[in-house]
């Protein structure tokens, strides 16, 4: 595929790869100090996720493209260093994601990108059920893994988190944050971890302890043993 120029966005090669999921050349449509920030069901606007810099971008953009959806640009506009489209998402259950995104430019290249999600998800009318045996994606991160499974129009996640882990340490940075800005909610099946607030209060938490973690924290993994928790609020 042609690159882009250096003054003109190529509209066309990014259209194409963000439909059919080409996440290497999407990647190269960025700046090497871009930014990407989202807002979702789960960071509000005065949380939202971002990540900065081309290769932390390009490892979200995989992860986004491992998931089983489509995805389908409806309507997309470039005037001089701006760009806007709407993309919809859809899951192989009929349950859709519409996100809107603007695109700050620079020499035809994208420098800052901001994304509005909302989820149309229904329950599913009759009984389901999933496990993690085959996961419907992983995520592989420093020192732990996030399997997902998917019920009920929804994402469950288990989170295995290994001794040493802390989120400041090894998931921070590529967001760009010292706190994690997502709500946690669900069930710790074995070890310790430990949270801290952004007023400074603290929490340990126990294998068989059902859990609420608030947004604006840090977390780390007590003890020898990897923590396991089984986190069903952390895709709401």
């Amino acid at each position: 595929m042609a690159s882009p120029s250096s003054t003109r966005f190529d509209l066309d090669t990014f259209k194409r790869a963000l439909e059919e999921g080409d996440s290497e050349v999407l990647t190269r449509l960025f700046t090497e100090d871009a930014e990407m920030e989202m807002i979702d069901r789960r960071t509000p606007p005065s949380m939202p996720t971002v990540v900065h810099g081309r290769e932390s971008i390009e490892d979200l953009l995989r992860q986004v493209y491992e998931i089983d959806m489509t995805h389908e640009i409806l309507q997309c506009v470039v005037q001089g260093d701006h760009a806007a489209y709407t993309e919809r998402c859809v899951y192989p259950d009929g349950n859709a994601v519409m996100s809107m995104t603007m695109l700050d430019l620079a020499e035809g290249r994208i420098a800052h990108q901001s994304t509005v999600q909302a989820w149309d998800e229904e329950p599913s009318p009759v009984p389901a059920s999933d496990d993690f045996s085959a996961p419907t994606r992983v995520e592989e991160f420093a020192r732990g893994r996030a399997e997902f499974a998917r019920v009920g129009g929804r994402d469950v996640v288990r989170l295995t988190l290994q001794p040493g882990w802390q989120w400041s340490v090894h998931i921070g940075p590529a967001q760009g944050s010292a706190l994690c800005r997502m709500r946690h909610g669900g069930y710790m099946i074995s070890g310790r971890l430990r949270c801290r607030m952004a007023d400074g209060t603290e929490q340990e938490f126990c294998e068989g302890e059902v859990v609420s973690i608030p947004p604006e924290h840090d977390a780390w993994v007590m003890g020898d043993e990897p923590v396991v928790f089984l986190d069903w609020q952390m895709c709401d």
